[in-house]
């Protein structure tokens, strides 16, 4: 199960590239380049979403499944298996949410930017016009 996640990771990291490229100052130049390899990306990256819920319910699954570890019925190794067991769900549900998140502002942030060049496009024919 490890790859899902790194997969995942990998995504987000992609996500997270693209939105600092979009929105940092001083790429004008590659800025239609950028927006133009983005735009073409979004679509592949809309598979994030199933494959998060996916994941989240492997996690729930986990969750239900995990033998329960409560006062001195476990003993020192186990408890530390159950705590670090815990510690992994938290974290990949962390990576899940970050990476639903990053997709949702890259696709907001491409379109703002796609939208900002129609209207400088718009301003630019009226300056000509005139």
């Amino acid at each position: 199960m490890a790859l899902e996640w790194v997969v995942l990771g990998y995504a987000a990291a992609a996500e997270a590239i693209m939105v600092i490229l979009l929105t940092m100052p001083g790429l004008d130049a590659l800025r239609k380049g950028l927006v133009a390899v983005t735009r073409n990306l979004l679509k592949p990256f809309l598979s994030i979403i199933p494959f998060c819920l996916f994941l989240l319910m492997d996690i729930y699954w986990k969750y239900e499944t995990r033998p329960s570890c409560d006062g001195d019925s476990c003993t020192p190794s186990e408890n530390l298996r159950h705590q670090k067991s815990i510690m992994k769900s938290q974290r990949n549900a962390l990576l899940i949410a970050s990476a639903l998140v990053f997709y949702w502002i890259l696709y907001s942030v491409t379109n703002l930017v796609v939208r900002i060049e129609q209207l400088n496009q718009r301003v630019e024919r009226l300056k000509n016009r005139d």
